[in-house]
Formats: C-alpha cells, sequence, structure tokens
C-alpha cells in the first residue's frame, strides 16, 4: 500500500490488522507490514535548494522536488530523517518494463549536477541526524 504520510500509512495497516472474518470457521491472518515509509518534503527541503542552486549555476533546469507516490531505497534513509533526495539519477521512461530506456544524451548533465551537489555538501552540509 501507499500513502502520503506515516500517520496514513500506520492508520490503515492498524486497520487491516483488526479485521475479523465474517463467515464462521474462517481465520484470518496478516503477515509483514510497511515495508517503507513515505519521504518528508519538509526534511529534504535544504537537500533539494542545494540541488536547485547547482542546477542553475550549471544552467540546467532545476529538479521541481514534485513528490511521487512510489517507493525506492530513499525511503530507508528518509525514515531516519536523513534530508534523501530520490530520482537524480538517469532520465528515461518505462521503468521496470520491456521497453524502458535511459537518455544517454542526458548523462553528462546529471553527472555534472550530482557532482555540484556533492562539492556544496561537502562545503556546507545540511543538517540532519548527528548533525
Amino acid at each position: 500500500m501507499r500513502a502520503w504520510t506515516r500517520a496514513e500509512l500506520d492508520r490503515v495497516d492498524a486497520a487491516i490488522r483488526a479485521l475479523a472474518p465474517r463467515t464462521p470457521g474462517a481465520t484470518l491472518s496478516v503477515d509483514g507490514g510497511v515495508n517503507r515509509y513515505p519521504m518528508s518534503p519538509d526534511v529534504a527541503l535544504p537537500l533539494l535548494e542545494l540541488a536547485q542552486a547547482a542546477a542553475k549555476d550549471l544552467g540546467l533546469t532545476p529538479p521541481d522536488g514534485v513528490p511521487a507516490p512510489g517507493a525506492s531505497d530513499a525511503n530507508f534513509t528518509a525514515a531516519l530523517g536523513v534530508p534523501t533526495l530520490d530520482g537524480l539519477g538517469g532520465v528515461g521512461g518505462g521503468a521496470h518494463a520491456r521497453g524502458e530506456y535511459v537518455d544517454v544524451g542526458l548523462m553528462p548533465d546529471r553527472t555534472a549536477l550530482l557532482a555540484a551537489l556533492i562539492e556544496r555538501l561537502l562545503a556546507e552540509p545540511v543538517p540532519g541526524p548527528g548533525r
């Protein structure tokens, strides 16, 4: 399941676990649970602003920080309160499908953006856990 907030995921998870069978003699068991909590835009904002400034300095279109309902490994660090951006990899389409592709022509721009973002983070770290 997917939701925009941790509270909503927890609410739905609790509702599922509270289900009871209605058919006499039937049993119900629920395995698993929430695997990835949604990323909080507030925690990532300072990091997004650094990425946007780096893109502008390079003459690139700045990342817009649009929330997406998917999940990735980035959700793990974000759930710990670590400022996290997702979607800074290759630009393409058809994710996880036979026709998935990456636009090789945009790879130099993406690489430059990531390098510039790393340089900025080394110069002015973004606050997070342990900082």
